[in-house]
């Protein structure tokens, strides 16, 4: 970077700041105007206390250091904090809190129970302002630039929800393979329960992370098709429960009662690793007679939406929670061909599968890198880096009446004038 001088400067010398004057009661459904809390969504009000371009900052709560830009009228919370009636770009201070503030906040926060910003953090912010001119490119090219960051962004985050579709078609596409017609319907289909040795519902004994010597699975240990052993309880057993309740492989562990009717149904395949482990009252295990059926197509068959929504028809309750008993479990009718072919079929999904586990992967870290994209912009940026070729190609607007020195000096007897001057500013170059 050249020896172009930005002058630190402290917030509250190029901006006023307040909080607003109502509480949340204030809000209106049909109000005309935005109504800022300290929430990420803003409400409606009736009145405005505020107008022009204005930054807002939640006071307190899960939401302190989020940064928002807002033009126009708007109302504020009591403790949501407005920034308003700028001295140079206001959307130039606005990035620089978008890159700085939430880090800052978090450093020097009030309260325990509830956490909470005061005046204070206002007056220990410090930022580098570069000339006028200078502030209005490096916002034009920020607003650029994080414009095509988020678009891309939404794009990715909109690739998990085409990759569940697709998972869904190849898992459907089982079901639908053997209910094309009608003979082919007759003669593969059967029910669960008849293709089943055991059907049980498991331990109802509490259990404790520290006491104990058998791990007993529970409902947050059943994962997507497999069994997930962390965060594992544990209990003592006499032989007799051991052996009536612990696992083997390729034994089917369905989540058999929930508040959320979507995990109702949800089934995870037992492995080599997770024999020995018991079980909770809350699952239901499912042991296969394996000369009919393969644990694994069983699992895919569970999980194909067809079978999801007959699952959730009966499990389905206005009580509160929603139950599947071993009874309605036995009665679903699953298409079960040959050993062979359900081993082909399998073979075929996990292809197609192992493919949408990667594009997952792949989506996952780009977002990642998306993310971080948005603060090296940003970095850049206040580093002088977005505008090291501008300021080659414009020596007349950083120096002179048009320097940031000179600005600042204007700002200062502007603010001497009317006896509002806090502090002097320190020059430094960068």
């Amino acid at each position: 970077m050249d020896s172009t001088s930005f002058i630190s400067v402290n917030l509250l010398d190029i901006c006023n700041v307040k909080t607003g004057k109502v509480d949340a009661n204030h809000a209106s459904i049909d109000g005309a105007y935005k109504f800022f809390t300290c929430a990420l969504e803003p409400l409606k009000a009736d009145t405005y206390s505020f107008e022009g371009e204005l930054i807002i900052l939640p006071g307190n709560g899960a939401n302190v250091g989020h940064v928002a830009y807002f033009k126009g009228r708007a109302e504020a919370y009591q403790r949501t904090y407005i920034l308003y009636d700028f001295r140079c770009e206001p959307k130039f201070i606005y990035f620089n809190l978008l890159s700085n503030w939430e880090k800052n906040s978090k450093e020097k926060q009030y309260g325990s129970a509830t956490n909470y910003i005061k005046m204070g953090n206002f007056e220990d912010y410090s930022l580098n302002l570069p000339p006028l001119a200078e502030q209005k490119i490096i916002a034009d090219k920020l607003d650029d630039l994080l414009a095509r960051v988020e678009s891309i962004k939404t794009r990715l985050e909109n690739i998990p929800k085409i990759l569940k579709r697709f998972r869904q078609s190849v898992l459907s596409a089982i079901i639908i393979k053997y209910s094309s017609d009608k003979n082919s319907k007759e003669q593969f289909s059967t029910s669960l329960g008849s293709i089943s040795e055991d059907i049980r519902y498991g331990t109802s004994k509490k259990c404790s992370e520290t006491e104990g010597d058998t791990a007993v699975l529970r409902i947050p240990n059943i994962g997507s098709g497999h069994i997930t052993d962390s965060n594992l309880k544990y209990a003592y057993f006499d032989e007799k429960e051991l052996s009536t309740l612990s696992l083997k492989k390729g034994d089917l562990l369905l989540i058999r009662s929930n508040g959320s009717v979507d995990l109702v149904g949800k089934v995870a395949m037992v492995s080599e690793k997770d024999t020995g482990f018991l079980y909770a009252g809350y699952l239901i295990r499912i042991r296969l007679n394996l000369e009919i059926a393969v644990p694994e197509y069983v699992t895919y068959c569970l999980q194909s939406p067809q079978i999801r929504q007959i699952i959730e028809n009966i499990a389905r309750s206005t009580s509160g929670v929603n139950n599947i008993n071993s009874k309605e479990l036995s009665s679903l009718i699953l298409p079960i061909p040959s050993l062979e072919e359900q081993n082909e079929i399998i073979k075929d999904v996990d292809k197609h599968l192992s493919c949408i586990s990667i594009f997952e992967t792949m989506t996952d870290n780009a977002l990642s890198r998306i993310n971080n994209l948005t603060q090296s912009i940003l970095a850049k940026a206040f580093r002088g880096e977005l505008t090291a070729q501008w300021r080659e190609e414009n020596p007349e607007l950083i120096s002179g009446l048009n320097s940031a020195e000179a600005l600042l000096e204007k700002i200062t007897a502007e603010k001497l004038a009317t006896g509002t001057v806090k502090k002097r500013a320190k020059k430094t170059s960068h």
